[in-house]
């Protein structure tokens, strides 16, 4: 009998996607325990982000399973509210709302979703945005702030929910490289706090100095799953092996 210890935080078994004909994700299978950092890397065009956004059903699979907790992904409706509000997701651009100030972007779905208290709330946001280093800049709107501020308070907004999981989908990619440290710092942060974390990026110094596993891919398949020491001195295929070459030596 599996304790409730033993069920992994994301179960994908069998995941198939395609893009009309062009098959996007070929039988996936991983596991991501909780508190876990799993880093996706791999060439453009190799199924990360869409791995990433089938885990909150951004993205709806052709075959297989996907569990978050034990719990099958639900279709739709009311349980897929709960489940995204689970599942926390930061992307690329950094989706606030515009005419919102930082504090209303982080209030606005625990106080909607969740029916939290809005003192309660208000509260707690300050605390994640200060957590964040962007407390300064609460009453702003978003146009006011850098890049690298503004995914820190996507960042903090994801957090308000409380959520299980936290999913990362090149978080940095849009960002000026300077501010690429601000961000990854908090996420280096977060990673050692205990967050389960899938995040797809092509930051490897962050992949080595802050992931569990590495899981490499290209084509839509998983090539290799390995510690980040084992994959970034001894990657096993050639596939990981040419990819890394280009990469380290810029």
């Amino acid at each position: 009998m599996a304790t409730a210890t033993s069920v992994p935080m994301i179960s994908i078994q069998g995941v198939n996607k395609h893009f009309g004909a062009l098959h996007v994700l070929k039988d996936i299978n991983l596991e991501v325990q909780r508190g876990q950092v799993v880093v996706v890397l791999g060439p453009s065009g190799s199924g990360k982000s869409t791995l990433c956004r089938t885990i909150n059903r951004l993205e709806p699979i052709d075959t297989g399973t996907i569990t978050i907790d034990g719990d099958p992904l639900p279709a739709e409706g009311r349980k897929l509210a709960q489940l995204r509000s689970d599942v926390g997701m930061v992307f690329q651009s950094f989706n606030l709302f515009a005419h919102k100030t930082i504090l209303e972007n982080v209030t606005l779905a625990p106080i909607k979703v969740r029916k939290a208290d809005k003192e309660k709330t208000r509260k707690e946001a300050m605390t994640l945005l200060e957590r964040v280093g962007v407390a300064s800049q609460a009453d702003k709107y978003p146009a006011q702030l850098s890049g690298g501020q503004q995914q820190r308070v996507a960042i903090a907004r994801s957090l308000a929910m409380h959520p299980k999981v936290m999913l990362f989908d090149e978080p940095t990619s849009a960002l000026d490289p300077e501010m690429i440290n601000e961000v990854l710092a908090v996420m280096t942060d977060l990673a050692g706090e205990g967050m389960t974390m899938v995040v797809v990026t092509h930051e490897m110094g962050f992949a080595r100095r802050a992931s569990h596993r590495v899981v490499f891919m290209a084509d839509g398949a998983v090539v290799e799953d390995a510690a980040p020491e084992e994959f970034f001195t001894n990657p096993k295929s050639d596939r990981a092996k040419d990819f890394l070459g280009k990469i380290l030596d810029h």
